[in-house]
């Protein structure tokens, strides 16, 4: 998702920082997106888990260019499991990159755009973020919930400032999060040994894939619009809408899912 809001920002001629915690990664596909231009892409590879080098990165931006017109805070990992099998390290992964991440790239960008009255943060979420996932993704969940209502209370403090905030919350994005292996440094729980990996349980279940350069148009579009909660596509929209309507009844789909994802994965047969 951040590369494809990377890539369309430089086919608009922007001047864009991609940040990974893969430096290589990051550097190969900026000078990828460089010569397609006509907008300039540079690579870094800082954790934003690293509060300190994520603000350095920030301000350094800030200090070649003279200004930050957008801060975009994506970085985000799947952690699941069945709630007795997590340890809190487990908690911990998913929260320090997917929420605190996502604070250090605020306390980075904002007090910048406070000063100049002007900029956009962009917070990813997650549908899930809305409405919950089934029960195995409890940090997942909990984390993105966490986005959302930080990126809410922070677009309230900041409108005065003629700042924007915004969070975005996608659906199911055809990304590599779904082919990502399990985090090395963390232990695997019973109930994901032996269970598919999710993009095929995903395909097999008819599932269908958002393409990310598609994601990338319409955030954009969301943004210039200045909308506070982007949710994309029309199945996260509408799983949103759902929750707002009827919470009850949200939740009742999701315990069907729990049972129902039990039931595919050998541990629990």
């Amino acid at each position: 998702i951040g590369l494809g809001l990377g890539a369309a920002l430089v086919r608009r001629g922007w001047h864009v920082v991609l940040d990974d915690v893969q430096d290589v990664k990051a550097k190969e596909e900026a000078d990828r997106l460089t010569r397609a231009g006509p907008g300039v892409a540079v690579g870094a590879g800082v954790d934003v888990r690293d509060a300190d080098r994520l603000i350095a990165l920030v301000q350094d931006t800030y200090a070649e260019h003279g200004r930050l017109d957008l801060m975009v805070n994506n970085a985000g990992i799947g952690i699941g499991g069945e709630p007795d099998e997590l340890v809190l390290a487990h908690w911990d992964a998913a929260i320090d990159t997917n929420l605190r991440g996502v604070i250090h790239g605020c306390h980075a960008a904002y007090p910048l755009m406070k000063q100049q009255r002007s900029g956009t943060i962009l917070n990813t979420a997650s549908a899930a973020g809305l409405a919950p996932m089934f029960g195995q993704f409890g940090p997942y969940t909990t984390s993105k919930f966490g986005v959302v209502g930080l990126s809410l209370s922070l677009r309230a403090a900041a409108a005065e400032y003629g700042v924007h905030v915004s969070v975005l919350c996608p659906g199911v994005i055809d990304t590599a999060i779904w082919d990502a292996p399990w985090p090395a440094d963390l232990p695997i729980p019973a109930s994901q040994v032996g269970a598919p990996p999710l993009r095929e349980a995903m395909e097999k279940a008819g599932t269908k894939f958002y393409p990310a350069d598609r994601l990338a148009e319409d955030t954009l579009r969301g943004l210039e619009k200045n909308k506070a909660i982007l949710a994309i596509p029309g199945d996260a929209r509408r799983l949103w809408l759902l929750a707002r309507l009827s919470p009850t009844l949200v939740v009742r789909q999701m315990i069907k899912a729990t049972a129902a994802n039990r039931r595919a994965v050998p541990a629990h047969r």
